[in-house]
């Protein structure tokens, strides 16, 4: 089992989609560090040589933020718009959607669950 960037990668995958595991790396970026690597995109991850998986490392290490570093980047940008006080940082504050969807009827996953509706009982 191949593990990059702290991440073991599946071993019947072929490796251009178990990349795809890796936080920061999607389809293509994963096509651009095979082709920089020189590593076949059709292979599978258990087929890999030690070379080849060496030069997947220094490829990403070389020139792509992923995992820690960039979850810690996007973590701190999120920060600065609740520090700023921009529309998008009340928005983050407030767990509601950021970006321009609608909240009335949807909007359950950012939500939460519905909270139902509390019936008040007459006191006599």
């Amino acid at each position: 089992m191949a593990r990059i960037a702290g991440v073991d990668l599946s071993k019947n995958k072929r490796i251009v989609i178990a990349l795809t595991k890796i936080y920061g790396i999607g389809n293509v970026s994963a096509a651009k560090i095979l082709g920089k690597a020189g590593v076949d995109p059709a292979i599978k991850t258990q087929d890999l040589t030690e070379a080849q998986v060496a030069a997947i490392r220094k490829v990403i290490d070389g020139e792509f933020k992923v995992e820690g570093d960039l979850r810690k980047e996007v973590s701190m940008h999120v920060k600065m718009l609740i520090d700023v006080g921009c529309y998008r940082g009340l928005r983050h504050r407030k767990n509601l959607p950021v970006r321009g969807q609608r909240t009335h009827t949807n909007a359950r996953t950012r939500k939460g669950p519905r909270k139902g509706v509390v019936a008040s009982r007459k006191t006599e």
